[in-house]
């Protein structure tokens, strides 16, 4: 998430050619007095670990510059300045805009950047030299498929990570920001991939993770019928932090996960009119609304509840996606930019209770370039390096990146249902929570 700046890219040779070697001037005006401040640590009697992270691109507000910094200079956490336990020894940027930040952190941290992938990874000499490697492979100038699909280099990095690992005949824990892939096999190899060769693989965006308001676990073991995400923005960027606000509430109901049968997406009126038809998505739709802190209320009567009329003039061009999973549990998703600009879930339980709540993600002012939603999905990337072992399941990920793909298709079909055997991806999710509550 965050705002979209694509100027024309340098080439890599340029770019790696430019780099010099002073060593840049600190942070202009960062608050470091403000607050007691974590001193790196390390584990007893160990090294200090190293991690690498390969980035489309590092500037202003896009994925990779939330974790390449937080990795540098540490971010606040439980009331205070944390830096990770980590050096940042290795960097790749495949494409370098207008208002790149990576040289300027190379430069004044004294993290260099490689050329390519495997020297990355190798730390330039012939073996693997990191202890961790994180892909950040959203934004930057590449091609768009014909359903509207942007296809960023994930799997090409992840590919390549597991070659050196295959090569040097070790492995370390990954974290892959967002989707796993575009395409529903890339996304299962990468998953088989990281089985066979025994190493935590830990993806997704922030959304499982964040501040939840009001901070709401749904039981473990729950009996659920039904659940409704409503969210903003476009297919194939916005949609899946939908499909994951709601996967990670619902796939802690009775049973757990087993997987999906069939995916159907539509847009326009026809949103609204299978709204009308079913009374307990409806319901839903009403409560995960009232949770929004963004909603627009129609002109002059902002405390009226909303209503499908107001909808329909508000909203010009809906989109959801219907979710039948394997054991008969439903998952909606309303993508209803113009109304909303935030996250939020309701979950019906066979009792008749309804779990709901807003996944807060404060976008960061254009006076910084914080978004702090970033740092528990950091924290967690932290735990799974320190502790060898990702905090919550891969096939989470796996189950959404395929919603979020065959959703696409039946757009692209027209809204036709689509039958989906291959995502009979079944996972129980962890019993201990995982999103942020300090």
């Amino acid at each position: 998430m965050g705002a979209e700046q694509n100027t024309t890219p340098w080439t890599r040779r340029q770019f790696v050619g430019a780099l010099g070697t002073a060593t840049g001037a600190a942070i202009a005006g960062w608050p470091g007095a403000l607050v007691a401040a974590d001193k790196p640590t390390r584990r007893a009697g160990s090294r200090r670990m190293k991690v690498a992270i390969l980035a489309t691109e590092v500037r202003k507000y896009s994925h990779a510059q939330h974790f390449v910094d937080r990795f540098l200079e540490g971010y606040g956490w439980q009331g205070k300045h944390h830096r990770p336990p980590f050096d940042l020894a290795g960097l790749y940027v495949d494409q370098i805009p207008e208002g790149d930040l990576s040289r300027e952190r190379s430069r004044r941290h004294k993290t260099k950047i490689f050329p390519t992938v495997e020297e990355t990874l190798t730390l330039g000499g012939s073996k693997l030299a990191v202890d961790g490697v994180l892909i950040i492979a959203e934004h930057g100038l590449y091609p768009r498929t014909e359903k509207g699909q942007t296809l960023y280099p994930r799997n090409d990095f992840f590919q390549r990570t597991v070659k050196v690992f295959e090569s040097t005949g070790r492995s370390v824990p990954v974290f892959n920001d967002k989707h796993l892939s575009t395409d529903w096999n890339e996304c299962v190899a990468m998953v088989e991939a990281s089985r066979r060769l025994k190493f935590p693989f830990l993806a997704g965006s922030s959304l499982p993770v964040t501040w939840r308001i009001p901070s709401v676990e749904i039981p473990l073991g729950t009996p659920m019928e039904e659940s409704v995400c409503i969210c903003y923005g476009g297919i194939d960027s916005y949609d899946i932090h939908g499909l994951e606000t709601a996967q990670c509430m619902s796939e802690r109901r009775a049973g757990g996960e087993p997987g999906v049968k069939s995916v159907r997406a539509i847009r326009g009126p026809e949103v609204w009119e299978q709204l009308g038809k079913n009374a307990n998505t409806r319901r839903l739709f009403l409560a995960a609304l009232a949770r929004s802190f963004t909603c627009k209320g129609p002109s002059g009567y902002l405390c009226a509840p909303p209503d499908l009329d107001w909808l329909k003039r508000e909203v010009r061009n809906p989109v959801a996606y219907y979710i039948e999973h394997l054991d008969g549990f439903k998952t909606t998703l309303f993508l209803l930019s113009g109304v909303v600009t935030d996250f939020t879930y309701a979950g019906l339980a066979k009792s008749g209770q309804v779990f709901s709540c807003q996944m807060y993600l404060p976008m960061p002012p254009a006076v910084t370039t914080l978004a702090d939603f970033f740092n528990p999905l950091v924290n967690n990337i932290e735990q799974m390096l320190l502790e060898n072992a990702a905090p919550y399941p891969v096939e989470r990920t796996l189950l959404t990146s395929g919603m979020t793909l065959f959703a696409i298709e039946s757009l692209y079909r027209g809204g036709k249902l689509i039958d989906t055997p291959q995502l009979n991806v079944a996972y129980q999710a962890p019993e201990r929570s995982t999103y942020w509550r300090a």
